[in-house]
């Protein structure tokens, strides 16, 4: 059983203020006196200095920062957070949340929120609110970048060039493919895989898209392909790139059997979450020539592990997935106007669940009970 605390009730919002079937969500609303102590907002890890978000709540909380890398260095610190602020590098669980007793929502740091329990929060009553749009525009720079960089053999030829290793001639990355009219292939059509399907498409590549969660039209209106089996999408993609969820059903969704269904010679991008894509089958990949080459932001750990076969492969000058194989420590997200629109956006929804106020992406509404 969890905690639960007099100082909130839930209650309806309508959305658009008078509608006559609101929806029910998760709505704290503070019965306390706002003119009494400050809340108490934690953010978990990532920010060290949160000048930007006390500047945005110095009104209503104060903010502590834990710097934390695993859930168990939070306990006996964030029990009584009014709010907290989880980025990605550790697992907010049931455990966690069965201590809280305070708590009016949890603003993940981020669009992924695989790394809260949010079926147990909404059971205890806390809504997870996520940053669905942040960094939409960086990360599919990032995708469509790194799937450039090794096409046109810009990646490899530098690997190689530096370290003394062949001719001083393109002729070492022969053969490259024009990137007019090859198919790039995205798996995941949410906010970051549109805007990498149109930066695609304006390079003059052959776009095409499976999401079986995705109406119908978005392929009309973006003029690109819709594919119906992940298997058909595999079989034709010159360049695939994952910007799914991370679910049950995509964990190692990309797998040896499946990457052994891409063309030879193909690319493999991930900029989503790392354990979408079995890492551990991409060194004997690009031996075999199956791939091409890899573009990996995003792995199953967050701290690096040494011993990652991965890894192993990509520092050994004499493995060929060292001059084949981007690996970048999940930056795609960041720019420097990205991390602010991040931190601005997790700050205001605390404000607003602290202050009674409706809150917007909610990812573990209650079902819907009806007015």
């Amino acid at each position: 059983m969890g905690l639960t605390c007099p100082k909130y009730e839930h209650r309806l919002i309508s959305p658009n203020g008078d509608d006559p079937n609101p929806i029910r969500i998760l709505s704290h609303v503070a019965i306390s006196d706002m003119s009494g102590p400050k809340s108490d907002v934690v953010i978990t890890d990532f920010i060290s200095n949160p000048d930007l978000e006390r500047e945005i709540l110095r009104d209503v909380a104060h903010v502590r920062v834990l710097n934390a890398t695993r859930e168990d260095e939070l306990a006996g610190r964030i029990e009584t957070a009014d709010a907290i602020i989880p980025y990605h590098y550790i697992v907010i669980s049931a455990l966690t949340l069965n201590r809280l007793c305070n708590c009016s929502v949890i603003a993940r740091g981020g669009v992924g929120f695989d790394n809260v329990d949010v079926a147990r929060a909404r059971e205890l009553g806390i809504p997870v609110c996520n940053v669905p749009d942040y960094g939409t525009e960086d990360v599919a720079d990032a995708a469509v970048g790194m799937a450039v960089s090794m096409i046109r053999g810009v990646a490899f030829l530098n690997s190689r060039l530096r370290a003394s290793r062949g001719p001083w001639s393109p002729s070492q990355a022969a053969p490259l493919q024009r990137i007019r009219g090859s198919v790039f292939a995205i798996v995941g059509l949410g906010r970051i895989g549109t805007a990498a399907a149109l930066r695609a498409k304006a390079l003059g590549m052959d776009v095409c898209f499976y999401d079986p969660c995705k109406p119908d039209g978005y392929a009309k209106a973006l003029g690109i392909r819709r594919v119906e089996s992940l298997e058909e999408t595999l079989g034709q993609a010159f360049a695939l790139s994952i910007h799914c969820p991370l679910t049950d059903e995509t964990r190692h969704l990309i797998d040896a059997e499946a990457i052994a269904l891409m063309p030879e010679g193909s690319y493999l991008v991930n900029t989503a979450r790392g354990a979408i894509v079995d890492t551990s089958a991409i060194p004997d990949a690009v031996a075999s020539g199956r791939l091409a080459g890899a573009g990996i932001d995003v792995f199953e750990w967050e701290q690096l592990k040494e011993d990652d076969p991965l890894i192993v492969a990509w520092r050994d000058p004499d493995h060929p997935a060292h001059h084949r194989v981007l690996l970048t420590p999940h930056s795609a997200f960041y720019s420097e106007q990205s991390l602010t629109d991040l931190r601005t956006s997790t700050a205001e929804t605390c404000r607003r669940a602290l202050l009674g106020q409706p809150l917007r992406n909610i990812v573990n509404p209650p079902a819907f009970s009806g007015p």
